[in-house]
């Protein structure tokens, strides 16, 4: 135990002292020694390789990978810190670095490991550009790190063992490739790392992540959901449309791992044919598990339910992961908490996914060598930034060929990421897993689309008119303000505030409550207009009559057109009326998309919102305006810039990643627990039901104002003395904070 917790001399717990060196010392004393951890490490790493070039290269890796903990400044250090007796005295300051004499290690049995050198540098701090690693080894004093670890060295079968592979190998892999490879490498040895320290600290964690479920038993149990579920289903064409889609999609599975497309019409059962598939694909070809890649986490957290429906009794299959609540710091114990995707089942975001390819936190890399030998289901595959869309289709590519995965990409509105003469780093040729025979969107055609008179710009206050006029009817906008005004004007209309509001500036506990009440509403018969922002648009499960939305991208107009007679129960077709609104899309990606949009229509006045040509068309001219790989990633990684192709890849832009929790609902007290208990994942998780997303910025600026405080030093938060910013209606108003609620100003 250590010192500084006030014990007695002599400790209650048996110490084991030794003099051997030492990787990790427990609280209650009991000593890992560094032999056992090396060997350990590189088992693990050379088992849980996904090729067979890369098992020996991971054993080496491991065996090499905290040669440095054998330096005098570490053993010293080490027991200083636990309470052992250190017997020398020692000046100064301490060599903290331990990962630079492995790296050292590694070049100098051969200058052509450089890979393995890379990992075990970046196995704590992060991988490293190739410059920056080059002038840390040139260092003053690091040479010394290694000569001082080699001549107290007490296994020196870890150094001189064979290497059981060809260093020359390596060279001969393209930039690209050799890139990855380095990347699977540093995975394999992080997560190695994790498990071998996790068992030392806490063996039941192990045992807890243990999932003693296979894919066969899922799909066998998927089967018997769908057979119950088609057995008591209506005879409507729509159920129709879903059993041939599942049976076709069932069939799929058989062909040759590579890339697939299953493109299935809103309400058309994607969610339960895409998990169908995937897991009757990965049971035939002998595939390891099944990643669905989401968009939004609010997706996630519905598909997620609907797939533990789904596997009853075996449900704790799948595992979300959220990569908003991944550990921001790297110590000994958060890290053996992080996740590493060790279950047949995992949902997760596309952010979290892509992160896996291009980050360099070890924590972020170490699910990669999980991602290979796997099914990808790239849900809302559209969503697909396109300043993005070359590494991130390079990457996958690679997976597919290189690391025997599938890959579906699964929407409505198919993006075109196919490779074409202009476009080398698309995807290999993707098969269509629904075949046109089936003419799914034909027969679920359940909305006419009314377009707008080019040029005329629809002022809200007629827009208002249109709304209050139906029963049943959402409308969607382009910005937040829109929203606001919109619904301000409706309510004038209809002579008293009955108008519903959704839009990201209302945290997740709000917006769910306002679902709820749209549903309840509507089994009431009551009337139901709702004015919205383009979330509506992810996933959310609605159904109107008639949907007013703004003039914007051919995909987002056909996810509108999605919440319009979403389930077919109309006497008649439900109506998408694109109006042109007062105000513009986003710059950027929105802007550009309403552009390609509003050429299409020029062209074809009569165009067709739910022909797969059209969105071909679409994505092929949006593409064409962008860069695809705007930030150079793609010469980065060759070059071997870790650090930098990780600050470049940013899904999320760091401007507008800054989150706060607003005050609402229950908030208080799960704040009260964070700064009790600390931050968990569980906790974060709770409170990410009462945050919103700002400007960081803005966010900064509160924070330097007191206007907004940290919580464990992890989150922010408004005080209760800002109630008044958040409103009732419309979620948080920015301009409102640090205007003080007057009933925080009146003694208790």
């Amino acid at each position: 135990m250590k010192k500084d917790l006030g014990l007695p001399e002599q400790p209650a717990v048996p110490r084991v002292v030794t003099a051997e060196p030492l990787a990790h010392v427990a609280e209650d004393g009991r000593a890992h020694l560094l032999r056992e951890h090396l060997e350990a490490v590189g088992q693990w790493a050379a088992m849980l390789a996904p090729r067979e070039d890369l098992r020996a290269p991971a054993l080496a890796t491991g065996r090499w990978h905290d040669l440095g903990k054998y330096t005098q400044d570490f053993w010293y250090r080490i027991r200083a810190e636990n309470g052992f007796e250190a017997h020398l005295e020692k000046e100064g300051a301490l060599e903290r670095d331990h990962s630079t004499a492995g790296a050292l290690w590694a070049l100098s049995r051969d200058p052509r490991l450089l890979p393995l050198a890379l990992a075990i540098a970046g196995h704590h701090a992060g991988l490293p550009d190739l410059a920056a690693f080059k002038a840390r080894l040139g260092r003053e004093g690091k040479q010394a790190l290694l000569a001082d670890a080699r001549a107290r060295c007490d296994v020196p079968a870890l150094l001189d063992g064979p290497l059981g592979f060809e260093p020359g190998a390596l060279l001969r892999l393209a930039p690209l490739r050799l890139e990855l490879w380095t990347r699977m490498l540093f995975s394999l040895l992080c997560d190695a790392d994790f498990l071998d320290t996790e068992a030392f600290f806490d063996a039941s964690r192990g045992a807890k992540r243990e999932v003693p479920v296979t894919l066969s038993q899922l799909a066998e149990r998927l089967r018997g959901f769908l057979d119950e579920k088609q057995r008591v289903a209506p005879d409507t064409e729509v159920n129709r449309v879903r059993r041939e889609v599942l049976s076709a999609a069932v069939e799929a599975a058989s062909l040759h791992p590579g890339v697939f497309s299953l493109t299935v019409p809103t309400g058309g059962g994607k969610t339960l044919t895409s998990m169908a598939f995937a897991l009757e694909h990965a049971r035939r070809h002998g595939l390891q598990r099944v990643i669905v890649a989401i968009p939004y986490t609010s997706i996630i957290e519905q598909s997620a339910d609907v797939y533990r429906q789904a596997f009853q009794g075996l449900e704790h299959a799948v595992i979300e992961h959220h990569s908003a609540v991944d550990p921001e710091k790297e110590t000994a114990l958060n890290r053996v908490a992080s996740e590493n995707w060790d279950a047949p089942v995992i949902v997760t975001t596309t952010v979290q996914l892509l992160e896996s390819l291009f980050a360099r936190r070890p924590s972020a890399c170490r699910k990669l060598h999980r991602v290979a030998r796997s099914v990808i289901v790239l849900d809302e595959a559209q969503t697909l930034p396109p300043s993005l869309l070359a590494p991130i289709l390079d990457g996958l590519g690679a997976l597919v060929k290189d690391y025997d995965c599938s890959v579906v990409i699964c929407t409505a509105t198919q993006p075109a990421l196919g490779r074409r003469p202009d476009f080398q780093e698309g995807l290999p040729d993707a098969r269509e897993i629904v075949p046109a025979s089936v003419r799914a969107f034909e027969r679920l055609r359940r909305v006419r689309v009314r377009w707008p008179t080019l040029g005329r710009k629809l002022p809200y206050t007629e827009l208002a008119d249109a709304v209050a006029a139906e029963r049943d009817v959402l409308a969607v906008v382009h910005l937040r303000d829109d929203a606001r005004r919109l619904c301000e004007l409706v309510d004038e209309r209809l002579g008293h505030q009955e108008t519903l509001h959704l839009s990201a500036l209302m945290c997740p506990e709000h917006r769910s409550e306002v679902l709820a009440d749209i549903k309840a509403r509507k089994r009431r018969g009551e009337p139901v207009r709702l004015v919205a922002t383009q979330l509506v648009e992810a996933g959310v499960d609605l159904d109107f009559r008639v949907v007013f939305r703004g003039l914007g991208g051919l995909d987002a107009l056909a996810q509108a057109a999605g919440r319009c007679n979403r389930e077919g129960l109309l006497d008649e077709l439900g109506e998408l009326r694109v109006y042109e609104p007062e105000t513009q899309p986003p710059r950027g990606v929105p802007r550009a998309a309403q552009d390609v949009t509003r050429g299409l229509l020029e062209q074809a006045p009569d165009l067709d919102l739910f022909a797969p040509a059209s969105f071909q068309r679409y994505f092929e001219r949006l593409y064409a305006t962008r860069k695809l790989d705007e930030k150079g990633i793609q010469d980065l990684r060759a070059k071997l810039q870790f650090e930098a192709v990780s600050k470049a890849f940013k899904l999320v832009e760091d401007d507008w990643s800054a989150s706060v929790v607003v005050p609402y609902g229950n908030r208080e007290a799960l704040l009260d627990v964070l700064r009790k208990l600390g931050p968990s994942r569980e906790r974060l998780r709770a409170l990410q039901r009462f945050t919103v997303t700002v400007p960081r910025k803005v966010r900064e600026a509160w924070l330097a104002r007191e206007l907004a405080r940290l919580a464990a030093e992890t989150v922010a938060y408004l005080g209760p003395e800002h109630t008044s910013a958040y409103h009732e209606r419309f979620g948080l108003l920015l301009d409102r904070v640090g205007i003080l609620d007057p009933s925080f100003l009146i003694p208790g």
